[in-house]
């Protein structure tokens, strides 16, 4: 063979290659409308009719606009880009409303009896997967004594509600829940629903046919953006941290999306998955902590690590109406940034439960920042489950859930600074390592003293396990925090670990920690057992009994405003400190001290709006600058 066939024939392998990872940059700008052709090139003139002909050819560093309308397809990207400078972006055109959804416009409904309805769908129309015949399974999911299916039905965009059976869809109707019910059988899918004084040939009737809307079939697909949309009605599954997580939107264990300015909502279960790969232990004995262990093994061996997986950015997207998670992700979460969020109405039908539901949900969250969201009305605001080390959960407002934060199993180091925790519960606590700092705490908490789970901690800024170990309460700082209404660390009174507390202050209806009764505590003990107790002492504390600051929310229309009464003496009575990492010590378990995510120092030295504090004496609470008496503080959306 001549030489230069020989080189000829080794370029065009390369370039077939490269044109396979993607290695090539082409930097071009594809557009896709609902009027356009698949059979076009994309272009302004001519462009594709959908996004998924569009994922077909983009090569890093291209662009997908996409323009205004509802697209309703499943969009499983082929490849991603090479870095975050050189990344496959899909994105709305700027100022058109982009809709893309997991669900079908269904006609041809007959009325029965009181408001209930029924349509007939051949098998075919769902192609290889019927959500009405799928069920929602998984590791730690309890189905309450009944089936549940990941479809769902829609009319004029909200859900309705699946009954448990068939009947309870002839009954009347209660308006606050209107209830649908399926059934597959031979090459038909029937689904009765209630259409409350609405006809739905009429109206706009959708049901879940697609279990994604923006998902990799594959993992390792990384480095892309995607902006603007709104993306709804998905039958997404059950999302344990055992198995593959998949969300209406999810990256599939890959490294360095972008997940911004987009409407995540009607979920069935998990809107946004920035967790685990698929393989044959899926869902299979795998439901201990042993399990989980074996879990994060296999996880390791394949690619768990900053420079494979994770360091995600998901920032300024409203998540809504998921009834697993808003966010959720098992161990592919580690060292992303969520940012800017709002996230509410969150497993609030409860029809199913399990051990996975909040707003945000992360196991593995290794060097992860939870900064500045919005977190309302959920069962859960924040859970981090498991290997939480050198995470930062900062300037976020959380209200109206069932429990704003739990840490669970998890050794630290966690900060957790200049929030505002205004739900019954503000803490659930089942680790040791963490530093609530500046915090307005409104609501009670609850400490479990002890957990014989052996539970991994990790090398400095590292998914690299170092050991296990179990769960002893305790090792807890609570520096300059603000506690009104029914806040309460008392609890802490039987912490197995050292717990200190210093610079709080305590209003009408809170409690100290262990001061009140300290005195009569030492009696009897040796010199080392009072040290033991005093080291859990409140120290440096206000105690304003007396003084009721009446803190909670309101709603207007340009945003939400904080309407508290506060005492400007508060500021010079007590004296403060700064906190820093060297104020704050090494947490006890894995011997390491509180650093940001790059290694710097840790020093809280702004507050819920990124002013700077006093360095010399920083005001107690999440916002440094008051106002004497009562106030009205606008904390979302943020200026």
């Amino acid at each position: 063979m001549k030489p230069i066939k020989i080189i000829c024939l080794a370029l065009t392998a390369i370039f077939l290659i490269n044109i396979e990872s993607g290695a090539l940059a082409s930097n071009k700008t594809y557009h896709v409308s609902v009027n356009g052709s698949d059979a076009g090139d994309g272009t302004s003139s001519k462009p594709f009719k959908t996004i998924s002909a569009a994922s077909k050819v983009a090569m890093p560093g291209d662009v997908i606009t996409v323009h205004e309308g509802i697209y309703r397809e499943q969009i499983a990207p082929p490849r991603g880009g090479n870095s975050d400078a050189e990344r496959i972006t899909y994105q709305a055109a700027a100022g058109e409303k982009v809709d893309i959804r997991g669900s079908e416009i269904i006609k041809g409904w007959k009325k029965l009896e009181n408001d209930t309805w029924v349509v007939k769908i051949p098998n075919s129309f769902f192609g290889k997967f019927n959500p009405y015949s799928d069920l929602i399974r998984g590791d730690w999911f309890s189905n309450k004594g009944r089936e549940h299916h990941t479809g769902c039905v829609y009319l004029n965009g909200d859900w309705l509600m699946e009954a448990a059976k068939q009947e309870k869809v002839m009954n009347s109707a209660d308006p606050a829940n209107p209830l649908w019910y399926g059934k597959v059988e031979g090459e038909t899918t029937t689904i009765w629903a209630q259409f409350i004084k609405a006809d739905p040939n009429q109206g706009q009737v959708e049901i879940n046919v697609r279990q994604t809307v923006f998902y990799p079939d594959k993992p390792f697909v990384s480095y892309i953006t995607v902006r603007g949309f709104t993306m709804q009605q998905a039958a997404t599954n059950w999302a344990p941290p055992t198995a593959e997580q998949m969300g209406l939107i999810g990256t599939h264990w890959s490294k360095g999306w972008i997940i911004e300015n987009n409407i995540v909502q009607y979920s069935k279960c998990v809107g946004i998955a920035l967790g685990k790969y698929g393989d044959e232990w899926n869902n299979n004995n795998t439901e201990s902590a042993e399990g989980y262990v074996g879990t994060i093994n296999r996880a390791l061996a394949n690619g768990w690590s900053k420079e494979k997986i994770g360091s995600h950015i998901v920032r300024k997207n409203t998540v809504a109406f998921c009834e697993q998670s808003g966010v959720v992700g098992s161990m592919g979460c580690a060292f992303s940034i969520v940012e800017g969020n709002t996230i509410h109405d969150i497993h609030v039908r409860q029809l199913f439960t399990g051990a996975e539901m909040a707003g945000i949900k992360f196991h593995g969250a290794v060097d992860v920042q939870i900064r500045n969201n919005h977190i309302y009305r959920t069962c859960l605001g924040i859970w981090l489950d498991w290997m939480a080390q050198g995470v930062q959960v900062k300037n976020n407002l959380l209200n109206d859930n069932e429990i704003d934060i739990f840490l669970e199993v998890d050794h630290g180091p966690m900060l957790i600074s200049n929030n505002i925790m205004l739900s019954k519960t503000s803490l659930l606590m089942n680790s040791s390592g963490a530093a609530f700092v500046h915090n307005i705490f409104g609501g009670t908490m609850e400490v479990i003293p002890y957990d014989s789970r052996l539970t991994p901690y990790h090398k400095p800024h590292s998914t690299e396990v170092a050991a296990l170990h179990d769960n002893p309460g305790g090792d807890i700082n609570f520096i300059n925090n603000l506690f009104v209404s029914n806040g309460n660390a008392r609890q802490y009174d039987k912490a197995l670990l050292q717990v200190r507390f210093s610079g709080n202050i305590y209003t009408k209806g809170t409690n100290q920690a262990v001061a009140e009764d300290l005195a009569k505590r030492f009696d009897g003990l040796t010199n080392s057992q009072k040290t033991k107790l005093l080291v859990r002492q409140e120290m440096n504390a206000l105690n304003k009994q007396d003084f009721d600051p009446a803190a909670k929310l309101i709603a207007e229309k340009d945003g939400i405003y904080l309407d508290i009464t506060l005492d400007k003496s508060w500021l010079t009575e007590q004296k403060r400190d700064l906190v820093t990492s060297e104020l704050l010590g090494k947490v006890i378990v894995p011997d390491l001290p509180f650093e940001n995510v790059d290694g710097s120092a840790v020093r809280v030295d702004t507050d819920y709006f990124g002013k700077k504090r006093n360095p010399s004496n920083p005001a107690p609470g999440p916002i440094e600058t008051w106002k004497n008496g009562e106030q009205k503080i606008k904390v979302w959306p943020k200026k």
